[in-house]
């Protein structure tokens, strides 16, 4: 606002009245020394003193009220535009328009609310809402309603009649944290994805979980799993089992026919030879089956991680000297990268080492015939601060269909590959609570994510 003095202002007579009522006031009390008057001049000069601090309290009530409105969140109130001053005039003018302008953005973001609510109340994934500290629930989707089989909830702690455990999650889980439930409810069991964020509202400390059921999709996975997994068995034992039973029928063949047509005369040396080679390939092949066996159990027979905090150098360096004869022989160069220098996991070091003794073998069979062999190991954090170790090669790369397949127990594309390495690896992984991934491109090279 552009303030100029204002000589028609009420204010100004005012202030000329107080100053003659004193300067008359000092005249009769000293030099005429008419008491009388004096005292009339003391009433004037009150009143006016009176109707001044009236004037300025009114400028200053009418701030504390707008000032009120906006503290206590009501903007109904509004100032009377009616006044001899132009200027106070103006001011409750602009007082009004504030006003209104704040109930515009408060209608405004009510409306975006009311919006964003209905978007939560009737999104896909079910959704909830609850105060931190208190445990009242601010929100409560209908996805969730329906996936819990809760019509009404005010506090968190109401959800122990679904399940005692699933609030204890809720309220142990921290911003990121992810965790897979089974639940009973009524008839039906299901399988919750957990996943929680933290936030902050009106100064309150919130906490926003999320909850899916996915029982459909590992009812999915699984039967793709066992799919998978009963095509490599079939495979792997149809190829030892043919040739026992193929060999054991010959052999059964020829000794019924001896018995049958020769029995006074003995087996020939030719006859004999071929059933010891028949028989020393039984012995092979049975073997094989039995390793195949052994590595299949050591697939469901992982340990249990033993978690102690090291440094991730020292543990390549270790790397480093157990391939170092391995690889200059095959003329490979690694390189070790680690950022920053002190980066230390919290692992079990032995499965982690074993983890990277798979990788970095795999990765040393990736190369054909070319000059320039690399391999590269990297430790570093990611966005997020966790630890990344990546297994990289600049060899051939894997085909987009065998991609899909390398982490399948017993899947492998080399010959004399037990396809069980990869498949153990993740696994371990797992058991940290990471995760073991793989991006290649066909000529250009391999590498993979050891994610804590």
């Amino acid at each position: 606002m552009d303030y100029k003095f204002n000589w028609k202002s009420p204010v100004l007579p005012r202030i000329i009245i107080l100053a003659a009522s004193i300067f008359l006031l000092g005249y009769f009390l000293l030099n005429d020394f008419n008491f009388t008057m004096a005292l009339v001049m003391l009433a004037v000069t009150a009143y006016q003193v009176k109707q001044l601090i009236d004037m300025v309290d009114s400028a200053n009530r009418n701030i504390a009220s707008f000032l009120d409105s906006i503290s206590f969140d009501d903007l109904s109130a509004s100032f009377k535009t009616e006044s001899n001053d132009p200027y106070v005039q103006r001011f409750h003018e602009e007082l009004n328009e504030a006003l209104a302008r704040l109930r515009s953005n408060r209608q405004e973001k009510d409306t975006e609310y009311l919006f964003y609510k209905n978007i939560v109340m009737h999104v896909g994934i079910g959704l909830i809402i609850f105060n931190d500290k208190t445990g009242k629930i601010e929100i409560f989707n209908s996805a969730a309603r329906k996936l819990l089989k809760v019509t009404r909830a005010e506090t968190i702690d109401d959800l122990k009649e679904v399940n005692g455990n699933l609030v204890d999650v809720f309220l142990r889980l921290r911003t990121g944290g992810r965790e897979l439930t089974r639940l009973k409810i009524g008839e039906d069991i299901i399988q919750l994805s957990i996943y929680a964020i933290e936030l902050t509202l009106r100064g309150e400390n919130m906490k926003l979980i999320s909850i899916q059921n996915i029982q459909n999709e590992l009812e999915e996975k699984e039967m793709e799993a066992w799919q998978n997994l009963v095509r490599v068995l079939t495979h792997e034992i149809m190829n030892s089992v043919t040739p026992i039973s193929s060999l054991a029928g010959t052999m059964e063949d020829e000794i019924r026919n001896h018995i049958k047509n020769q029995v006074d005369k003995p087996i020939d040396q030719d006859q004999l030879a071929d059933i010891h080679l028949s028989l020393q390939t039984i012995s092979k092949r049975s073997e094989n089956l039995i390793q195949f066996v052994k590595e299949f159990r050591s697939l469901t027979h992982i340990p249990k991680p033993k978690l102690q905090s090291f440094l991730v150098c020292t543990l390549l360096d270790e790397i480093s000297m157990l391939f170092k004869k391995e690889l200059t022989e095959r003329s490979i160069r690694l390189k070790i990268e680690i950022d920053p220098p002190d980066l230390t996991i919290l692992a079990d070091r032995g499965m982690i080492e074993q983890v990277l003794i798979n990788l970095v073998k795999n990765a040393t069979q990736a190369f054909e015939e070319q000059s320039d062999k690399t391999i590269t190991i990297r430790a570093y954090l990611n966005d997020k601060l966790r630890p990344v170790i990546s297994v990289r090669d600049n060899g051939t790369g894997i085909d987009p269909e065998a991609l899909e397949k390398i982490f399948i127990p017993f899947f492998t594309t080399k010959k004399s590959g037990s396809g069980i390495g990869l498949s153990l690896s993740r696994q371990i992984m797992r058991q940290h609570q990471g995760t073991l991934s793989v991006k290649s491109t066909v000529g250009e090279g391999t590498e993979f994510f050891m994610r804590f």
